[in-house]
Protein backbone atom coordinates (compact mmCIF):
# COMPACT_ATOMS: atom_id res chain seq x y z
CA UNK A 1 0.00 0.00 0.00
CA UNK A 2 2.51 2.42 0.83
CA UNK A 3 4.57 1.78 -2.47
CA UNK A 4 1.12 2.89 -4.10
CA UNK A 5 0.73 5.92 -2.49
CA UNK A 6 4.55 7.05 -3.66
CA UNK A 7 3.86 6.17 -7.01
CA UNK A 8 0.64 8.48 -6.75
CA UNK A 9 2.20 10.87 -5.69
CA UNK A 10 5.99 10.69 -7.66
CA UNK A 11 3.57 10.61 -10.68
CA UNK A 12 1.32 13.63 -9.51
CA UNK A 13 4.62 15.70 -9.03
CA UNK A 14 5.42 14.38 -12.57
CA UNK A 15 2.16 15.83 -14.10
CA UNK A 16 2.39 18.66 -12.19
CA UNK A 17 5.68 19.71 -13.82
CA UNK A 18 4.97 18.82 -17.12
CA UNK A 19 1.84 21.10 -17.16
CA UNK A 20 4.05 23.56 -14.95
CA UNK A 21 6.69 23.68 -18.11
CA UNK A 22 3.72 23.43 -21.02
CA UNK A 23 1.98 26.63 -19.39
CA UNK A 24 4.96 28.49 -18.91
CA UNK A 25 5.75 31.58 -21.86
CA UNK A 26 8.94 30.83 -23.38
CA UNK A 27 10.62 33.36 -23.22
CA UNK A 28 9.93 32.99 -19.07
CA UNK A 29 11.48 29.59 -18.94
CA UNK A 30 15.25 29.70 -17.65
CA UNK A 31 18.53 27.99 -18.97
CA UNK A 32 17.27 25.64 -21.23
CA UNK A 33 14.38 25.78 -24.17
CA UNK A 34 11.22 24.75 -23.27
CA UNK A 35 11.07 21.75 -25.88
CA UNK A 36 14.16 20.80 -24.31
CA UNK A 37 12.21 21.03 -20.55
CA UNK A 38 9.27 19.37 -21.78
CA UNK A 39 11.51 16.40 -22.87
CA UNK A 40 13.95 16.29 -19.99
CA UNK A 41 10.88 16.03 -17.67
CA UNK A 42 9.26 13.27 -20.00
CA UNK A 43 12.65 11.05 -20.59
CA UNK A 44 13.65 11.79 -16.95
CA UNK A 45 10.12 11.94 -14.98
CA UNK A 46 11.50 12.75 -10.99
CA UNK A 47 14.72 13.88 -11.71
CA UNK A 48 13.48 16.07 -14.68
CA UNK A 49 11.00 17.65 -12.68
CA UNK A 50 13.33 18.45 -9.74
CA UNK A 51 15.30 20.00 -12.17
CA UNK A 52 12.63 21.94 -13.42
CA UNK A 53 11.28 23.36 -10.09
CA UNK A 54 15.08 24.28 -9.13
CA UNK A 55 16.50 25.65 -12.52
CA UNK A 56 13.71 26.06 -15.32
CA UNK A 57 10.92 27.64 -13.25
CA UNK A 58 10.31 31.17 -14.06
CA UNK A 59 11.42 33.49 -10.94
CA UNK A 60 7.76 35.20 -10.41
CA UNK A 61 9.36 38.91 -8.60
CA UNK A 62 6.50 40.35 -10.33
CA UNK A 63 3.01 40.20 -9.31
CA UNK A 64 0.41 38.12 -10.91
CA UNK A 65 -2.24 39.19 -12.89
CA UNK A 66 -5.04 38.10 -15.21
CA UNK A 67 -4.29 39.08 -19.16
CA UNK A 68 -5.51 42.26 -20.54
CA UNK A 69 -6.02 44.20 -16.61
CA UNK A 70 -3.87 46.54 -16.01
CA UNK A 71 -1.93 46.93 -12.43
CA UNK A 72 -4.20 50.04 -11.39
CA UNK A 73 -7.60 48.14 -12.70
CA UNK A 74 -6.70 44.92 -9.90
CA UNK A 75 -6.08 47.02 -7.41
CA UNK A 76 -9.80 48.20 -7.26
CA UNK A 77 -11.97 44.84 -6.56
CA UNK A 78 -14.96 44.67 -8.71
CA UNK A 79 -18.16 45.80 -7.29
CA UNK A 80 -21.36 44.57 -7.16
CA UNK A 81 -24.50 46.12 -8.61
CA UNK A 82 -25.95 46.78 -5.45
CA UNK A 83 -22.41 48.90 -5.09
CA UNK A 84 -23.37 51.04 -8.12
CA UNK A 85 -24.86 54.39 -6.98
CA UNK A 86 -25.92 54.46 -10.96
CA UNK A 87 -27.70 51.14 -10.70
CA UNK A 88 -29.43 52.00 -7.57
CA UNK A 89 -30.74 54.96 -8.81
CA UNK A 90 -31.97 53.36 -12.33
CA UNK A 91 -33.47 50.60 -10.39
CA UNK A 92 -35.39 53.06 -8.03
CA UNK A 93 -36.38 54.91 -11.27
CA UNK A 94 -38.18 51.84 -12.96
CA UNK A 95 -39.77 50.66 -9.64
CA UNK A 96 -41.53 53.83 -9.43
CA UNK A 97 -42.49 53.40 -13.14
CA UNK A 98 -43.96 50.54 -12.98
CA UNK A 99 -46.45 51.62 -9.90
Amino acid sequence: MPSVLLGLAVLAFWLYSLFDVITTPEKETRNLPKILWVLVIVLVPLVGSVFWLLLGRPLRSRPLRMPGRSIMDAAEPPRGPDDDPDFLRDLDRRMRDDD
